[in-house]
């Protein structure tokens, strides 16, 4: 690149000192980058919406319609109390504390049965969500008996709603008819039900990584993925790896 000889300095000077227009082709052009892109892309949203090239920016949705919709298209898990006084969504994490013995597991057990039941099965109404659920037992203090009774007493709860019994339910049948009913039912609610267990925080990491993938050959045999993961509890393996880490040597 040669340097600007000495008669082009003294035009650019005199130009600048009197002030005199440039001609529009001898102008310097300032763009970024893609910014005749951008110019094109507007003028021909404009062109295909039939308006000015910015008519795309104006607003065509207020913030209570956007969340309307948003919230209807995620409607919300149902649960039992007391988790349902905040409305579970999608990726929402909740933690459940309390001293022992205060019912942390039955209340996950309950919202598993109440995940796992159909919302409706042979004109009966149940009112679950028939979705799966997995339970990483982190405790190794798992009752399957307890999960079976709750579920079997939720079914026979809501069977007696639309069935009442009387007196002649074990001499006419009904009693057959209820049994197939509900031996059906509970093993296709125990199909959407997986139960790992992890011994140490490097398995329930392991778990956790295989989930998605677990979730996803789920879903291609039974049409279903994992709705709902349950963790009991978090803080098993806290004390555990915090003896085995190295002692910190303190400073003189």
């Amino acid at each position: 690149v040669r340097p600007p000889t000495s008669t082009s300095a003294r035009k650019h000077k005199t130009h600048t000192s009197t002030g005199a227009k440039l001609d529009p082709a001898e102008r310097p052009k300032i763009r970024w980058k893609g910014g005749e892109e951008s110019s094109r892309t507007l003028a021909m949203a404009g062109e295909a919406g039939g308006g000015r090239p910015r008519d795309w920016l104006s607003m065509d949705e207020t913030a209570a319609a956007f969340l309307s919709r948003s919230l209807s298209t995620r409607p919300p898990i149902l649960l039992p109390p007391p988790l349902h006084r905040a409305p579970l969504r999608p990726g929402n994490v909740v933690e459940i504390a309390g001293p022992s013995g205060s019912g942390k597991s039955q209340l996950l057990l309950m919202s598993a049965v109440q995940c796992i039941l159909p919302k409706e099965w042979e004109g009966v109404y149940f009112g679950g969500l028939g979705k799966a659920v997995m339970y990483i037992d982190l405790d190794c203090r798992f009752d399957v008996l307890r999960l079976a009774q709750i579920l079997r007493k939720r079914i026979a709860a809501c069977y007696g709603s639309v069935h009442p019994t009387n007196e002649n339910f074990v001499t006419d049948g009904s009693k057959d008819k209820f049994h197939s009913f509900e031996s059906t039912l509970f093993s296709d609610c125990m199909k959407r039900f997986l139960y790992v267990r992890c011994y140490n925080s490097s398995e329930l990491v392991a778990a956790l990584k295989s989930l998605k993938s677990q979730s996803e050959a789920r879903s291609e045999v039974f049409g279903i993925g994992v709705y709902f993961l349950m963790l009991d509890s978090i803080g098993a393996f806290y004390w555990i790896d915090r003896a085995l880490q190295p002692t910190r040597e303190s400073k003189g």
